[in-house]
């Protein structure tokens, strides 16, 4: 089942305005938790935490900037 522009739009919010805060608050506190690694682990594990939180949700985010395409004009 596809998400209509309007479906997409409001989830792409509350992924970015809920989600993503309590990602990075989940990813600082196991990292801590780890007794804080060297310098360039730690980078290595936030980059790639970065990268791996936006996989799951790229349907969403895709096409969401452009202009709705079920708009009439």
């Amino acid at each position: 089942m596809a998400l209509s522009y309007k479906a997409r739009k409001r989830w792409s919010l509350v992924i970015l305005l809920v989600g993503l805060p309590a990602y990075i608050i989940a990813c600082v506190t196991v990292i801590n938790m780890l007794d804080r690694p060297s310098l360039l682990v730690e980078l290595l594990v936030y980059v790639v935490l970065g990268i791996l939180w936006a996989v799951p949700f790229k349907f969403v985010f895709k096409g969401v900037g452009q202009p709705d395409p079920d708009a009439k004009d």
